[in-house]
């Protein structure tokens, strides 16, 4: 049995040209953390994720492949609720209580996308939030150690992602 070629890099959006895409990987949030797993792209290339440490690939990202070709990073719309809120103050204030306690977020800004959870739809809604559900793409903001987006902004390296995956 032949070995599966590896995709051994992960290039920031702007580090590379995505037309020269040979194929796409379409994945949720959850998919797109990790750091060695097996892939089969939309076109059917296959291939063998394995980098150093687990990563969370972003939208935009591109994989390159031992052989040089580069496969495209895609998010897959999911399940959410947005939350809005009467002012920004008040979005702050309900930023700052889904930041405490550790959730996946996508910051824009005049809303910010979640996971549905019952019981912090719950607390945002006390505190003023307006919620709905949506489905969209999840690009959740990185962390502060996340190398991926510190690499994009960069052009470096400063550690490992924070949180196990």
């Amino acid at each position: 049995m032949a070995s599966l070629i590896r995709a051994v890099e992960v290039l920031p959006p702007g580090q590379w040209p995505p037309e020269t895409a040979v194929d796409r990987l379409v994945l949720t949030f959850d998919e797109r953390y990790r750091r060695r797993l097996r892939y089969v792209a939309t076109g059917g290339t296959t291939f063998l994720l394995d980098l150093p440490r687990t990563t969370i690939l972003r939208a935009g990202d591109g994989l390159r492949l031992e052989d040089g070709r580069v496969i495209a990073v895609e998010a897959l719309p999911e399940q959410l609720v947005e939350v809005t809120a009467p002012d920004t103050a008040t979005l702050m204030r309900l930023t700052w209580h889904i930041g405490n306690r550790h959730l996946p977020a996508q910051l824009e800004p005049t809303r910010v996308l979640i996971r549905d959870d019952a019981v912090i739809v719950n607390m945002l809604k006390g505190l003023g939030a307006t919620v709905k559900p949506v489905t969209e793409a999840f690009n959740p903001e990185p962390g502060a150690y996340d190398t991926n987006a510190t690499q994009a902004l960069h052009g470096h390296t400063h550690g490992s992602y924070g949180h196990g995956g």
